[in-house]
């Protein structure tokens, strides 16, 4: 029980803090304006349960997936960097966008099934910065034996608590608007779309200096 409860304190606040449901809420319910208040709540139920599908086989099955394919931790942080930081720099254009998109919007629930997993599930909620910080703990993983269920236990536990959050966070994006008023809630969507693009940039900033570092080690 105590590695399991490591486990969880390990690997909840990382996804966490990665993920922000809190601030993402506010992006949400600025990317989802134009359905009503129980659509929104129904993608939520969606996102939430794509997020915590989208962690566990990060967390489980993400390393080996990566080596299937050859693909480096650093080219992933790479190529998700540069999709986190696009996607965030279009939420944080999206305000004068608006209106222009009403006129080009098809009926909200035929394309419900479509904004669920992308984009609103990847790569808004749990992107490319979600993925490595489940990859790499998920490889942290002991080798073999009895140690291996309760690390699985607590991990997976963090990442089904954090897609709890999303689902109820998400849910009431409405209130949480309408407690902090139109005007504060497009500076805070602003701000966390600004953090988001941040987030993408070191992102990639962390992958560019991955694949240098043996390059630039064996530099004369």
């Amino acid at each position: 029980m105590n590695a399991a409860f490591a486990a969880f304190l390990l690997g909840f606040p990382a996804l966490f803090s990665i993920v922000n449901p809190v601030s993402g809420a506010f992006i949400f319910r600025t990317r989802t304006v134009d359905r009503s208040h129980e659509e929104r709540v129904r993608l939520a139920r969606r996102v939430g349960a794509y997020s915590a599908g989208v962690m566990l086989v990060a967390l489980w099955a993400g390393s080996y997936v990566l080596a299937f394919f050859g693909i480096t931790l650093p080219a992933l942080r790479c190529a998700g960097g540069i999709i986190l930081a696009l996607y965030a720099w279009s939420s944080l254009n999206a305000p004068e966008r608006r209106e222009a998109r009403k006129a080009e919007q098809v009926d909200a629930a035929a394309g419900q099934d479509d904004v669920a997993f992308y984009p609103l599930t990847l790569p808004f909620t749990t992107g490319p910065g979600t993925i490595s910080v489940a990859v790499a703990l998920g490889s942290a993983h002991p080798a073999t034996g009895i140690a291996l269920i309760p690390f699985f236990i607590g991990m997976s536990v963090a990442a089904l608590a954090v897609a709890a959050l999303v689902w109820a966070l998400y849910s009431a994006s409405d209130q949480l608007s309408r407690l902090f008023g139109q005007v504060a809630s497009r500076a805070i969507t602003r701000l966390s779309a600004f953090f988001q693009l941040c987030i993408g940039v070191q992102i990639l900033i962390n992958g560019v200096t991955e694949i240098l570092r043996p390059l630039l080690a064996h530099a004369p």
